[in-house]
């Protein structure tokens, strides 16, 4: 006679990783938005966020209050001696008490979900034949960091300046 014996948690685990990674990433692709619908209702959503907040649109005011927090919890001194830094995080100031810090996460937020949704989860590194995926992740990373850092000296990045600051007609965001 053979006695059942249930699986134990570490013969459990990987069947739920397995599971929870087939629910994520299996789904079906749908089609994408209709691009006037799109931008119609990306419209709504910007003048919900002017109506609710009194601000627009962008992202990296958020991300950088998130890095500015890392930064004040590695190196507070540093974050008090220089004026950028301090006007956020500066002597008892948290750089999450701000209206940008809850649009942020849930535009990341958003944009996991209707990813998911719509059946675009994936795990993938876009390339070229000729380059690693070593180095396509170096360089996205270096890009990105000075894709940020630019969007910081020009005082938002284009999502702020393209959609709120020519929303408001602000002459930064028209300008050429």
């Amino acid at each position: 006679m053979t006695t059942l014996t249930p699986p134990t948690t570490a013969s459990r685990a990987p069947s739920l990783l397995q599971g929870l990674k087939a629910r994520l990433f299996s789904r079906a692709e749908q089609a994408h938005v209709n691009p006037y619908l799109g931008g119609a209702l990306l419209g709504l959503v910007l003048f919900l966020a002017f109506f609710i907040t009194g601000n627009g649109l962008g992202a990296s005011g958020g991300l950088n209050r998130y890095v500015v927090f890392l930064e004040d919890l590695v190196a507070p001194q540093h974050v008090d001696r220089v004026a950028y830094l301090l006007e956020m995080a500066g002597g008892d100031r948290n750089p999450l008490d701000h209206w940008i810090i809850p649009m942020t996460a849930g535009t990341l937020l958003g944009g996991f979900l209707s990813g998911w949704r719509h059946g675009r989860l994936k795990i993938e590194t876009g390339k070229g034949p000729r380059i690693t995926n070593r180095t396509r992740w170096l360089m996205a990373f270096i890009g990105g960091g000075l894709m940020g850092y630019g969007a910081r000296m020009a005082r938002g990045c284009t999502s702020g300046q393209a959609l709120s600051g020519g929303a408001v007609l602000s002459v930064g965001s028209w300008a050429l």
